[in-house]
């Protein structure tokens, strides 16, 4: 457990259009090798996008970094191997010899590693806004979305009930 520890995000360079292929072999090939401890993770970033055609919008999954593979490994002699002579691979980002792992900021930024959050309110809970515009005020919570990583509160100004919506960091309970 403590090799997973040391497991750091690379980029690495695929052919266009060989993103997922290129994951997909990877995967296969760290289960048939047994080499979770050393790649943990492989991941090709998508977006879900509209796209109107024949006059019917539908959602279309759309690549954010065509040509681009991330990979959660530790960097060893054997998961280097394995990930360069993976078919479609065309290198590492970084100097040929030594890959360079992204940064904790770059990964946070990239949005890779979701942290699961949690929340210690809930519908119908006073809570007081922490942050933003109506930092300080006190108001109550509708409704919580941790898909989308916010919360409706109903807050009172004025005399008057006035809905936010807020990041769910925004928030802190009473």
């Amino acid at each position: 457990m403590a090799e997973t520890e040391q497991a750091m995000w690379y980029v690495v360079h695929t052919y266009s259009g060989y993103e997922k292929k290129v994951a997909q072999d990877l995967e296969t090939m760290v289960e048939n090798r047994r080499l979770q401890h050393l790649i943990c993770e492989v991941k090709v970033p998508v977006e879900m996008a509209p796209e109107i055609k024949d006059g019917k919008e539908r959602m279309v999954e759309h690549k954010l970094f065509p040509g681009y593979v991330l990979v959660k490994m530790v960097m060893t002699d054997e998961s280097w191997y394995i990930v360069r002579n993976t078919r479609g691979v065309t290198g590492f980002v970084g100097a040929s010899s030594k890959p360079i792992p992204l940064s904790q900021a770059e990964v946070d930024k990239l949005g890779v590693e979701t942290a699961e959050l949690t929340v210690d309110y809930k519908v119908g809970d006073n809570v007081e806004i922490a942050a933003g515009p109506l930092e300080g005020f006190v108001g109550l919570v509708e409704s919580i979305d941790m898909a989308a990583g916010k919360v409706k509160v109903k807050v009172s100004m004025f005399g008057r009930e006035t809905p936010a919506e807020l990041e769910l960091g925004q928030v802190k309970p009473l």
